[in-house]
């Protein structure tokens, strides 16, 4: 099974974590998360690997979390409908987001990653 990554080409922690698994010899699918978000059974195994903690997935830095004042939304909203919100809009979610099987993580953390995918 291939590591697939969501990523978008302009982020520089993206490009971090291509160059890691690239140094690493590790083969992986890229995805362009704004144009083609994770699927809904992808988030609900990146949910579990965040013990259903859903704030994790989402990139709370970013624009359109701002803007759709997601922080005041967030914690009234049920899982299903959150994951229901990424699975529609690539740049709400926490990037890069790398999944193989039921193990993912989102962000790049040298350690973590390579505690996962090596």
């Amino acid at each position: 099974m291939k590591l697939k990554i969501y990523a978008y080409k302009n982020c520089d922690t993206c490009r971090k974590a291509k160059k890691f698994l690239e140094g690493e010899g590790i083969e992986y699918e890229l995805m362009p998360i704004r144009e083609q978000p994770p699927t809904k059974p992808e988030l609900k195994k990146m949910l579990a690997c965040y013990q259903g903690n859903i704030r994790k997935l989402f990139n709370t830095l970013g624009e359109d979390y701002k803007s759709m004042n997601m922080k005041e939304k967030l914690p009234g909203m049920s899982n299903s409908e959150a994951i229901d919100l990424l699975s529609k809009n690539g740049n709400l979610i926490k990037r890069p987001f790398a999944i193989v099987g039921k193990t993912g993580a989102v962000g790049f953390n040298k350690t973590i990653w390579e505690d996962l995918f090596i």
